[in-house]
């Protein structure tokens, strides 16, 4: 399955998001939320964001593969993905106050699952189409 492949991928950014969280805490000595640190803050809401948008883009995007969309659609969403998260992170990182980087990470987030759920349903009414006749 292609979508393997970008779960993957993103598991391994998990990684690194959680990494520099847990070295934020060790360098502001912080055992839970922020302890009035911004950069710490910061840190915490580049690993949450990737933990509430991630897991449900990736469910979408296994299910499109599930149907059996061409791989070239499964890697044009997975990369849209993959990059979407990626410019949100760095954006983050850069500054809490947004930026063009931020909202072009959760644009592409958010076209990523939305692209998944029209070919799920385009899919599911088809072949719903097809049993009925």
């Amino acid at each position: 399955m292609t979508a393997s492949f970008y779960a993957a991928l993103l598991a391994l950014l998990y990684i690194v998001l959680s990494a520099h969280v847990i070295k934020g805490r060790f360098k502001f000595r912080v055992g839970l939320g922020d302890g009035g640190h911004g950069e710490m803050l910061q840190r915490i809401r580049m690993h949450a964001n990737f933990a509430e948008y991630a897991p449900f883009a990736l469910l979408l995007l296994f299910m499109v593969d599930f149907y059996r969309y061409p791989a070239p659609v499964i890697h044009a969403l997975g990369i849209l993905l993959l990059t979407g998260r990626i410019l949100h992170a760095v954006a983050i990182k850069k500054s809490a106050n947004g930026s063009n980087l931020r909202v072009a990470g959760m644009v592409m987030t958010l076209l990523t699952i939305a692209v998944c759920a029209l070919l799920i349903l385009w899919r599911y009414m088809l072949m719903a189409l097809t049993a009925a006749l």
